[in-house]
């Protein structure tokens, strides 16, 4: 029988390429930002060098003004729209490798904490310079988020592209994409579907809409207070700013290791704003926190796994804690597999689309966080152990079927491996 902690690792060994990871073969060929930043954790499990270089090769991607892009194009590949000719940022960072425009969730600052914990415990006293490093474009890229993400200062960081949030196709963007024109100068050469089946991706309007978006801001030259401006897609965005603050607490607690006064009353400023910002994004009518449209001024109250996430970083009270318990355990009722990324009940679910229904490892885990965080253990080794369990049944899959538990989309898919490393580890000890 193969062990599978064996064939996780195998499945991250496989998708090296030379200091960074590739989501998995073919359908993902570069290196994308908050995939790499779970990987890293994975990696971390057993093999702390390999796990600080892939975030190492990450920020040699980071733009000029801090921002961290969502794909580093290290090599050219043909087999993914939209390449770095659709993107045109040269002029954005000092040097090589291209990058695209936009970024995704802050998960590195989650990971680099997590890294250097395991650095502690290994007393691997020569990795201070690269900790050192790698913490000060943690540190650039939170400046940025504030800066351009949020110049009215809300407490709340907004995305204006739906592959930023990294859940593409959620029904939580769907009234906002509606707006987004269809039409587009370039040619839409999807090379996804050639990898996987059309039924579990984004439709074909869908990737007009991502594609016009990405025009806009180009036409701005990248700048982002042009973007702010011209932006078509705004939304303050309660999984981001979640992940950011939970981020930065992180940021917080590794100054203080690191001794690193200058830094700290920033960062605790930083996550003060953000705190109060998903304070203040709370719905009782989902149980769960609220994403903003700011064009429309509409709370966005489709039910997506985005409601549960500022858990990672919140401290709730005894009514919330007990709501989001009780709707989470309604989420999954008669579920294979749970935290599904759209609520059965709703309108919206689709158990095998991408971001509409299926569960992906990733989510679980950081959902899992917040609920440990917010003393819900027991609900957490649930999720948890939910999720090894599939992964073992329907193998490293890039998200699985809520109600069958198939695995779905792309295959030997890094993060899952990484989820599984670090889930097991968790829960066994081993």
């Amino acid at each position: 029988m193969v062990n599978v902690t064996d064939a996780a690792r195998a499945i991250l060994a496989r998708n090296d390429r030379g200091g960074y990871t590739v989501p998995t073969d073919g359908l993902y060929p570069f290196q994308w930002n908050w995939d790499s930043a779970f990987v890293s954790m994975g990696f971390a499990t057993f093999d702390i060098d390999r796990a600080y270089q892939e975030l190492e090769r990450f920020i040699q991607g980071q733009w000029n003004n801090g921002m961290f892009p969502h794909i580093i194009f290290h090599v050219p590949s043909d087999s993914y729209f939209p390449g770095p000719d659709v993107w045109q940022t040269e002029q954005c960072h000092s040097k090589k490798p291209m990058t695209s425009g936009i970024t995704q969730p802050p998960v590195f600052g989650i990971a680099l904490r997590f890294l250097y914990e395991a650095v502690l415990v290994t007393g691997r006293h020569d990795m201070l310079e690269r900790t050192h490093t790698l913490f000060n474009a943690a540190l650039r890229s939170h400046r940025w988020w504030l800066k351009a993400r949020d110049p009215d200062k809300r407490g709340l960081v907004a995305i204006l592209h739906p592959w930023e949030s990294g859940s593409d196709n959620s029904p939580a963007w769907d009234e906002a994409l509606a707006r987004v024109p269809t039409t587009t100068k370039t040619e839409i050469c999807r090379q996804d579907t050639k990898h996987v089946n059309a039924t579990m991706r984004p439709r074909n309007i869908d990737y007009q809409r991502f594609t016009h978006l990405v025009e806009v801001y180009r036409e701005c030259q990248w700048d982002p207070i042009k973007q702010w401006s011209h932006a078509p897609f705004k939304i303050a965005d309660v999984q981001m700013t979640a992940i950011l603050a939970r981020a930065t607490a992180d940021l917080i607690w590794m100054a203080s290791q690191l001794n690193l006064s200058d830094a700290l009353e920033e960062l605790f400023t930083m996550h003060q704003l953000l705190i109060n910002g998903l304070n203040s994004r709370w719905n009782q009518h989902i149980r769960g926190f609220v994403s903003l449209d700011l064009i429309s001024g509409k709370d966005i109250e489709k039910p997506t796994q985005t409601c549960f996430i500022p858990l990672i970083a919140l401290e709730l009270d005894s009514y919330q804690r007990k709501s989001i318990q009780e709707e989470i355990e309604r989420w999954c009722q008669g579920m294979v597999i749970g935290i599904p990324t759209t609520a059965p009940f709703s309108p919206d679910f689709e158990s095998k689309r991408y971001w509409r229904g299926p569960v992906w490892a990733v989510i679980n885990w950081l959902i899992a966080d917040g609920l440990r965080k917010n003393q819900l253990k027991e609900l957490a080794a649930i999720i948890e152990g939910n999720t090894i369990s599939v992964i073992e049944r329907a193998g490293f899959c890039e998200y699985f079927d809520p109600i069958t538990g198939e695995g779905l989309g792309g295959n030997t898919f890094s993060w899952t491996a990484a989820a599984y490393l670090v889930l097991r580890r968790r829960l066994t000890g081993d």
